[in-house]
């Protein structure tokens, strides 16, 4: 008689919370004034207001979340602790492991915001009738997954970003071996044309696939670079990131990273049983 073998089940993947609360950093034991809110309360408090872009003033009390000043601090508490970037990197460590991520290339590229209250890192928006603004600049794998995304004025020239933008990528585990932080090959639209920095990523081992201005643009070139502008628009989704409201950068970076570890949370979703 045949046997008849059976596979194991695959293990479900932690929830969210999950691999947040190890990396937040712990409250001391005595503290003066009233018991603080709860983690996960401000942390859900923080998701409202990126996805609903509302005033931190504004944030409904009815809820649970905690003041907006409690959520605001505990925000910028985390930010300075590292813990948004932390966890990106372990969901793009989970993503590697599982074959999701695509090494073979690379894509570049900025997109223009609205900064309606300035603030550092803001400038006249070319783009906007020289309001002011920031630019989102982002480096996604082939896929589309945000790797790294750094926040400039908006008349920042795109090309002086790429290789911030290259040696920005964190080590990301997964696979046997050394942690993998270069993609073979880096595609970028004429706006990331120069020879030096074609000489630099060369150096680093990584093929330059960038249009050349006056030339005609390299032949389906924009067939293999269109997930990065698909990667903007899944940020931009997020109210909160497609107009800045805060003046300090590293506010407005800790959202972005937070950000950047939800598409890559859904992702990994979509994968889990």
């Amino acid at each position: 008689m045949a046997t008849v073998e059976y596979e194991s089940p695959p293990v479900p993947r932690p929830n969210l919370w999950a691999l947040i609360e190890p990396l937040l950093p712990p409250w001391p034991e005595w503290s003066p004034g009233p018991r603080p809110v709860a983690d996960r309360l401000c942390l859900q408090g923080i998701l409202y207001v990126l996805c609903n872009d509302i005033a931190w003033q504004l944030l409904p009390l009815e809820l649970g979340f905690g003041s907006g000043q409690t959520c605001w601090r505990r925000l910028e508490r985390w930010q300075q602790a590292g813990v948004f970037d932390q966890l990106h990197r372990i969901l793009l460590s989970e993503l590697n492991a599982a074959g999701e991520l695509d090494w073979s290339r690379a894509c570049v590229d900025g997109s223009h915001i609205r900064a309606k209250k300035g603030g550092a890192d803001t400038g006249p928006s070319p783009v906007d009738r020289r309001k002011t603004g920031s630019k989102h600049h982002l480096i996604c794998d082939g896929r589309g997954t945000p790797l790294k995304v750094i926040t400039t004025a908006a008349n920042v020239n795109d090309v002086t970003q790429t290789l911030a933008l290259v040696d920005g990528i964190p080590p990301v585990a997964g696979r046997p071996g050394r942690p993998r932080r270069r993609p073979e090959a880096l595609l970028g639209d004429k706006g990331y044309d120069s020879n030096p920095i074609r000489e630099e990523l060369r150096k680093r081992r990584i093929l330059p696939v960038i249009s050349c201005k006056g030339a005609p643009n390299i032949k389906d070139l924009g067939k293999l670079r269109y997930v990065v502008e698909q990667t903007f628009a899944l940020l931009h989704h997020f109210k909160r990131l497609a107009v800045r409201w805060e003046r300090r950068t590293e506010l407005h970076d800790a959202f972005i990273s937070l950000a950047c570890s939800l598409i890559c949370w859904r992702r990994l979703k979509k994968l889990s049983p």
